[in-house]
């Protein structure tokens, strides 16, 4: 199943599930009685909800709706940098990466970061240009985990056990401030440097394990990937991270980005106000965000 949330009517964000081949949507409080609550309720109670979602009848065209972030996460977002192997090495070369050991390329244990919830926009809204802070923005297109089971100690043999289902990431870069600040948490989390969506897809219609991820700059195809090439797997991930903190129903992780970021070109080809950056993931939807000209 596909989910999202629209602004409705009364400026509120209002969760859904969608079609998206009709370009459909129904509010879950006509499917889930009684049901008033935030998506990320819905999926911490997943297992006592899930038998009522299914669509009646015709919904609401999604055409003219503004398509919010699927999620509202209220804790950071995780995030992996470094997780491709040929990205790695474009990101070693690039004369921005302080993390790295004498010679390392690909690291030996996850590299973790965060992104605040400030950090999260939706579909078609605008990336916000900071040209204030930062002059090198770059995108990172990202499959991005929801955990639906909470846990801490997660075995890897347990890990997909616990995830809900997935989305696109758009892990937006400052990185002049990752460079000059020698760690990533400030180049990451201006505000509105997350965009997510358009879709919240239910585990049972991805496959983690061979699906593309593609990402064109104004038309021009940069990044073309596949999620099986994570250097650290969703197991992996899961387990490293639920070592010693407690996940959370609704949490998100972005896994990490393929080789052909802004970084990586000679001389970078840093984003621009007003380009479009588009992410494709096999199976989970196409997102679009332009950034804001001012």
């Amino acid at each position: 199943m596909k989910f999202t949330q629209i602004l409705n009517a009364d400026g509120e964000s209002l969760p859904v599930l969608v079609d998206a081949d009709k370009q459909q949507y129904w509010p879950l409080r006509d499917l889930v009685t009684p049901f008033s609550g935030s998506l990320e309720q819905l999926i911490a109670r997943w297992d006592e909800l899930k038998a009522g979602l299914a669509a009646q009848g015709h919904g609401t065209s999604l055409e003219g709706a503004t398509i919010l972030a699927p999620l509202s996460p209220v804790r950071n977002i995780f995030c992996v940098g470094k997780n491709y192997h040929a990205h790695a090495a474009e990101f070693s070369k690039s004369g921005f990466d302080h993390s790295a050991k004498n010679g390392e390329i690909a690291p030996e244990f996850p590299v973790i970061f965060t992104k605040t919830p400030q950090t999260v926009i939706g579909h078609q809204a605008l990336i916000p240009l900071h040209a204030n802070v930062t002059r090198q923005l770059d995108y990172e297109a990202e499959l991005g985990v929801i955990i639906g089971k909470g846990g801490r100690g997660i075995s890897r043999e347990d890990a997909y056990a616990h995830v809900w289902g997935y989305t696109i990431i758009n892990d937006m870069t400052a990185r002049d401030l990752q460079k000059d600040h020698r760690q990533w948490f400030l180049g990451k989390s201006l505000d509105g440097f997350c965009p997510m969506g358009p879709w919240a897809v239910s585990a049972d219609e991805f496959n983690p394990h061979d699906a593309t991820i593609e990402c064109w700059v104004n038309g021009a195809l940069r990044q073309q990937a596949n999620v099986k090439d994570l250097i650290f797997d969703i197991p992996a991930l899961i387990e490293c991270l639920s070592a010693g903190i407690e996940l959370k129903p609704g949490d998100v992780i972005s896994t990490g980005t393929p080789v052909g970021v802004g970084i990586g070109f000679t001389p970078p080809r840093f984003l621009q106000a007003g380009d479009s950056v588009r992410i494709r993931i096999e199976g989970l939807g196409t997102l679009e965000n332009r950034v804001a000209q001012h």
